[in-house]
C-alpha cells in the first residue's frame, strides 16, 4: 500500500483498480505513511498557514428532498428561517472584523431568493467589502444564473457532486435530480471562471470502495480549486436515521490522498469533521486540510440549519472562538492567517 501512495505522490493520479485497492485495504500504519507525505506537500504550496471562511447559513428552505438531509423539503418537523439581506451583511460586517476575508454564502435551493436578489445582495456585500472573496453554496443553477452570479461580483462556487456513481446518487436522491446534472454544472461553473469547489460524503449509505474509486477518478478530471469532504452523519427526520455514520479514519484517510492528488487544491477541515470527533479539525489539517470554516451564521439560527443531527455550531467552531481556533492551530505548528487564500489552481485545464 505505501508503494501506491508513493505513485500516487509521484503522478497524482492512480487507476481504477489501484484507488481501489488501496482504499479497501487501508491501516492504520498506512495512513500514518500518508499523513505524512499529504503534510510534506500541502506544506510545499502553502507553508503553515491555514485559511479561514466565514460561513453564513442564510436559508434552510429548500425545494429538493435528498434523502439523507435534515433540511430536505418534506421534513415538517423543522423550524424554518431566511435572513434578511440586513442580517447578512452584519454578519460580514462581524466576521471583516474578526478577520475573514471570505464570505461563503450556503443555502438550500431556496426559490425566495431569485437570481435578481442573489445579484443585489452579491453587488452590496462585493461594494462594501471590495478586498473580500465571495463563495456561493446554493446548488444546482442554470448557467445562465451562474453567469448572473459571476457578473455581480461572486468570486467562488461550491457544489459538491456528492456521489459521482449514477446508481449510488439514485439511493441518496430523488429522481428529479441525477449525478450527471450536478457534474454538467460543476464544469459550467469553471467554464466560466469562478475558483470551483466540489466533494463527497464519505460512508454515505451503499457506498463502496469502487464509488470512491470513481469519485477520485472524477475529481482528478475535474481539477476543481477546493475539494470538501465529510463523514456522512445521519439525522434523525431521514430515512437513513438508523445508518452508521462515517468514521473518522476513512475521512482523514481520504483526504490524505485528495492532497497528493490535487497538490494545489484547497482542502476544508470541515464541520462534519469537527462533528464526529473533538479533535477532528486539527486531525484534518495533520492530514492535509488547509481551511476551516467558522460560522458566522446569527447563533439563534446555526441549530436550525440542521443538515445532519449533532451538528457542531456552538463553542470553538463559532466564529467568536476564533482565538480558540488560532490556539489550536499553533499547538500543531500552524498559523491561521488573514488573507483571501485563493486556490494555486488554474480555470485553464
Amino acid at each position: 500500500m505505501k508503494e501506491l501512495i508513493c505513485e500516487l505522490e509521484e503522478n497524482q493520479a492512480l487507476s481504477k483498480e489501484k484507488w481501489e485497492r488501496l482504499i479497501k485495504n487501508a491501516d492504520q500504519n498506512v495512513a500514518n505513511f500518508l499523513f505524512e507525505r499529504a503534510v510534506v506537500i500541502r506544506k510545499k504550496y502553502y507553508g503553515n498557514d491555514i485559511y479561514i471562511r466565514g460561513l453564513i447559513e442564510f436559508t434552510n428552505y429548500c425545494k429538493n428532498d435528498c434523502y439523507y438531509c435534515g433540511i430536505r423539503k418534506a421534513n415538517k418537523n423543522i423550524e424554518r428561517y431566511r435572513l434578511t439581506e440586513q442580517q447578512i451583511i452584519s454578519c460580514c460586517e462581524q466576521g471583516y472584523d474578526l478577520g475573514f476575508r471570505t464570505f461563503v454564502l450556503q443555502g438550500g435551493e431556496d426559490g425566495y431568493f431569485s437570481d435578481e436578489k442573489m445579484c443585489f445582495l452579491i453587488q452590496n456585500i462585493k461594494k462594501k467589502f471590495p478586498d473580500c472573496a465571495i463563495t456561493l453554496s446554493i446548488g444546482e443553477k442554470t448557467e445562465n444564473a451562474y453567469q448572473k452570479y459571476y457578473n455581480a461580483g461572486a468570486d467562488r462556487y461550491l457544489l459538491r457532486h456528492e456521489t459521482f456513481d449514477e446508481a449510488h446518487y439514485g439511493m441518496l436522491h430523488p429522481a428529479l435530480l441525477s449525478a450527471k446534472n450536478r457534474q454538467k454544472c460543476l464544469f459550467e461553473l469553471k467554464n466560466i471562471g469562478y475558483q470551483t469547489g466540489s466533494g463527497f460524503m464519505v460512508g454515505s449509505p451503499g457506498q463502496t470502495p469502487e464509488h470512491l474509486a470513481k469519485d477520485m477518478l472524477f475529481l482528478k478530471k475535474l481539477n476543481p480549486h477546493m475539494v470538501g469532504i465529510g463523514p456522512f452523519i445521519p439525522h434523525h427526520d431521514t430515512r437513513f436515521k438508523d445508518e452508521k455514520a462515517g468514521t473518522l479514519f476513512q475521512t482523514l484517510f481520504m483526504l490524505g490522498l485528495l492532497r497528493l492528488m490535487l497538490p494545489k487544491t484547497l482542502l476544508p477541515a470541515t464541520t462534519a469533521l469537527g462533528t464526529i470527533a473533538p479533535e477532528g479539525r486539527k486531525l484534518g489539517v495533520l492530514a492535509g486540510a488547509n481551511v476551516v470554516m467558522p460560522n458566522l451564521t446569527p447563533k439563534d439560527k446555526r441549530k436550525q440549519y440542521s443538515l445532519y443531527d449533532h451538528k457542531r455550531c456552538m463553542g470553538d467552531e463559532a466564529a467568536e472562538g476564533l482565538q480558540l481556533l488560532k490556539k489550536e492551530m499553533r499547538e500543531i505548528g500552524y498559523q491561521v492567517i488573514i488573507d483571501r487564500g485563493d486556490s494555486l489552481v488554474s480555470n485553464d485545464n
